[in-house]
């Protein structure tokens, strides 16, 4: 599974409002339309009008390959064009996640570390 965490810049801190209204209303909405999503979520670091970057999000998908063919629909890129009215990715990194990681209360994970 790989990661993509994406450092957020708000073109303007006054229409934070609107933008996690649009978040929670449609982007993550869009997800259960691209199959390579398995966890999507965006958190609020400041409002600061002055910070570097004022939310990241995580998304989580199969693969980089099966992210790229959907971010190739149009659903994704009307999200994509409406993202970009309201704010810009000021940083972005992409990983594997190495072995099951950690959650608390999970079986796999716990027979993964051999408990």
């Amino acid at each position: 599974m790989d990661i993509v965490i994406h450092k957020i810049r708000l073109l303007d801190v006054e229409r934070a409002p609107a933008f996690e209204e649009w978040v929670m209303t449609e982007d993550y909405a869009a997800c259960p339309d691209l199959p390579s999503v398995r966890q999507f979520s965006v958190q609020r670091v400041s409002l600061d009008p002055g910070a570097a970057f004022h939310y990241f999000e995580l998304i989580f998908v199969t693969s980089m390959t099966d992210f790229e063919r959907d971010m190739a629909v149009p659903a994704f890129g009307r999200l994509v064009d409406r993202f970009s009215t309201m704010a810009e990715i000021a940083e972005e990194a992409i990983g594997t996640r190495l072995g099951a990681g950690y959650r608390a209360n999970s079986k796999n994970v716990a027979d993964a570390m051999g408990s």
